[in-house]
């Protein structure tokens, strides 16, 4: 029997195609994109100025879901954005070929990256919706599970074709087709939602417009920054991926630099084979092992081991700077020791935002805007990573990388790590004390 909420389909034949779908558009933006114009010749600042403004409808997303409540349900919403997402893959394809060919990809990554950010919104909604407490409980794993498969897939199996065609047919014909394949998925995808996935209808009252959501929307806003110690939080989440956010957009990078210029030289296929596969289940081991170790430990005390645990083994990508070796296996274990350690860490900033920032009248809509500022944080970085790492080199970057861990390690120790007391809720019996 699965736990469901009635006229339900079984979500074993849903779950999985519903966050397959969340993961593989955001993969193809957060990185797939970089590997491309990294192929295309296109330098390090310049593409990840680019693909960092891209990163900004994250970041945004929570000041439009509220509206996606007009919609008759969320399903219309969650295949209508998945074919849109598609079409706008599939003209990826076509953008290589243009004359423009770098401001037309860039436009059509962005109409991709918007169409996500609203599907994100749409599908957990739907996801809440359709089934019972139990049941999110049951597939929660589910969900984690077929998001990471788009990683898997995206900087895996795709990179490894891409790298193939690359080899084969040249540059542009492999990422045209890398992209078209994207495409066919994600209109498959959508097609086999538009049958599978429960309707998971919108309510909506007589008077609710968008005026009114609006208002409440503002409302909701004015709250957030009203939570005691907010911007001391902000500042947290923001500087919490300081090093992160730098390492994962420069590393693949450095893995595909020549040997010349101070990288390791990997083809495309080679990066695939070492970050879509080992990289992965190394990440998908770390955050299931940090969520363990948090629960064991608590926020509190956990907190500078996961920051740690996040930035620590980045000394990886510096013993690789500076021996600069050949042998895939070690360059294999060591990103997946980096990768662990990003999985395990990252557990302690969604800990954060979920138990210390988000409690309160409005709980769900203010873990969704701090999940948009954390996003802000990872743009932020990664914006300006490309410049640094093109002043320092890449074996000087790395030292970098490590050093800015450091200010938010000591920001651990000084702010309270679990939830104030609300200004309007002195009633609050759970509100804990600064820690």
């Amino acid at each position: 029997m699965e736990h469901t909420k009635p006229h339900v389909r079984n979500p074993k034949l849903w779950v999985p195609s519903l966050y397959l779908a969340q993961g593989l558009p955001f993969f193809a933006v957060a990185i797939v994109a970089n590997q491309m114009f990294k192929s295309m010749g296109v330098p390090n600042d310049e593409l990840n100025h680019w693909t960092a403004l891209i990163g900004f409808a994250w970041v945004f997303k929570p000041l439009w879901s509220p509206f996606l409540e007009l919609a008759s349900s969320k399903k219309l919403v969650v295949v209508g954005f998945q074919l849109v997402g598609g079409l706008c893959l599939g003209a990826v394809a076509l953008a290589l070929h243009a004359p423009f060919w770098f401001a037309a990809c860039l436009a059509m990554l962005a109409l991709v990256a918007i169409a996500s950010a609203t599907h994100d919104i749409a599908c957990d909604g739907l996801y809440i919706t359709s089934l019972s407490e139990k049941g999110q409980a049951a597939y929660a794993g589910w969900t984690g599970t077929f998001f990471n498969a788009g990683k898997f897939f995206t900087t895996g199996a795709l990179l490894l074709l891409a790298g193939h065609f690359e080899k084969t047919l040249g540059v542009v014909p492999a990422w045209t087709i890398s992209f078209a394949i994207l495409a066919a998925i994600m209109v498959a995808l959508a097609l086999y939602n538009s049958w599978a996935l429960p309707q998971a209808k919108n309510v909506v009252d007589a008077d609710t417009n968008a005026a009114a959501i609006a208002r409440t929307l503002w409302q909701v806003i004015v709250e957030y920054f009203r939570k005691p110690g907010i911007w001391v939080s902000i500042l947290f989440i923001i500087l919490f991926r300081a090093g992160e956010a730098q390492v994962q957009s420069i590393g693949p990078l450095f893995l595909r630099e020549a040997r010349n210029l101070g990288g390791l030289g990997l083809s495309t296929a080679e990066v695939g084979a070492v970050y879509g596969t080992v990289g992965t289940v190394a990440f998908i081991v770390g955050s299931i092992a940090g969520g363990y170790f948090t629960s064991w430990l608590s926020l509190k005390r956990a907190i500078l081991w996961l920051i740690l645990a996040l930035n620590l083994p980045n000394v990886a990508f510096y013993c690789l700077a500076t021996w600069l070796p050949t042998d895939l296996t070690v360059i294999g274990a060591a990103l997946s020791l980096e990768m662990f350690g990003y999985g395990f860490g990252f557990v302690g900033l969604i800990l954060y935002m979920m138990q210390v920032v988000a409690p309160g009248k409005y709980q769900t809509a203010h873990y969704a805007f701090s999940t948009g500022i954390m996003q802000l944080g990872f743009v932020l970085f990664k914006l300006v990573s490309g410049d640094i790492q093109i002043a320092l080199g890449y074996q000087h970057f790395f030292v970098w990388v490590m050093l800015s861990a450091i200010p938010v390690a000591v920001l651990s120790q000084l702010i309270p790590m679990s939830a104030r007391p609300q200004p309007e809720a002195q009633a609050a019996p759970h509100a804990a004390t600064a820690g």
